[in-house]
């Protein structure tokens, strides 16, 4: 079964000396990218990570110092990595919760812009825990009759992931799936858009897990003492909270998608700032324009009526007189 494509999707998988996002580097990456015509490019790069391998890690995957000493850094590749993958979507085993959040910090200490906005990601492994519950090898087995023999090979793990895909969609077109709520649908389908939708259903907003999207897209906290409130309004009545967060070992990628929700953020109080400040100056505008006008005392009294002369009689003439000696 071919995949229905409207742009490429790059399905990709990592190697890495560790599952600590924020600490642990790339050791190894492999890309299928396939394109709406149905052709395929492969690209695979041994990184050296700067760090020791710990042998817990090598015995996992099979890559130890010596294979990476003379290999690329991440910042050597990050900007062919960044065109090779372009503008397509991205799918993965598991790779919502890491490979993305992981590739995400590489690129950002690399100093290389990739961004996630506008892209669907499909993780197989959600279709396969939500319709199977099984790992990457049985999920193989089970959907493609083969067993995986090479398994932790970045390049045959992205392979193998390929062909379960496909393999998913065959097998569970228009099967009912009914999810916690009741709600029942068939979600696996030939399209990455539905895809992305059933494979995100914790609407993740920094792929770490830190934060998601509520049913009213809101970035929400997803830990701690303030998890289930959204971010904007723990800043309103913690804003500390961000600097903690930007000071602590959180991943560099939860610190950046927090920051986009605290700019965003002062930008609504700026204006509210402004907004009340315009408000406040109305009634002073009013009385500059009352205080511009004629004095009211004056206006009063010159509006006052004019009293009349009272006539001069003889009485008055002789009084005069003889006040003043005339």
């Amino acid at each position: 079964m071919n995949l229905k494509l409207r742009r490429p999707l790059a399905f990709f998988d990592l190697e890495t000396t560790g599952v600590n996002i924020s600490a642990d580097r790339i050791v190894e990456i492999s890309i299928l990218k396939v394109s709406p015509d149905g052709s395929e490019m492969v690209k695979t790069l041994k990184i050296n990570p700067q760090m020791p391998i710990p042998l817990s890690s090598s015995l996992f995957h099979g890559i130890y110092d010596e294979d990476v000493r003379d290999a690329p850094t991440f910042k050597d590749v990050a900007v062919e990595l960044a065109d090779f993958i372009g503008d397509a979507d991205l799918a993965g085993y598991n790779s919502n919760k890491f490979d993305i959040p992981m590739l995400m910090e590489e690129f950002i200490r690399a100093d290389v812009e990739f961004s996630l906005d506008g892209r669907f990601f499909v993780d197989v492994q959600n279709i396969f825990h939500q319709m199977e519950q099984r790992t990457l090898k049985a999920a193989y087995n089970f959907y493609c009759g083969k067993n995986l023999d090479n398994a932790h090979s970045a390049e045959d793990d992205v392979k193998a992931t390929y062909e379960v895909l496909k393999s998913q969609l065959e097998r569970y077109q228009g099967v009912e799936w009914e999810d916690k709520a009741g709600n029942k649908s068939t979600p696996v389908v030939n399209d990455v858009e539905a895809l992305h939708r059933f494979t995100n259903l914790s609407r993740p907003v920094d792929f770490a897990g830190r934060m998601v999207f509520n049913e009213h897209g809101d970035e929400v906290f997803n830990f701690g003492k303030h998890k289930g409130r959204t971010v904007e309004e723990v800043f309103a009545v913690e804003p500390s909270y961000y600097s903690w967060m930007m000071q602590g070992d959180f991943p560099l990628y939860t610190k950046k998608c927090l920051d986009k929700v605290w700019q965003r953020f002062r930008a609504k109080q700026k204006e509210q700032r402004m907004a009340l400040s315009k408000a406040d100056a109305l009634p002073k505008s009013a009385e500059g324009a009352v205080s511009a006008g004629p004095d009211k005392r004056g206006s009063d009294h010159q509006q006052q009526p004019k009293r009349k002369a009272s006539p001069i009689t003889e009485d008055m003439l002789k009084n005069l007189q003889e006040k003043f000696g005339k």
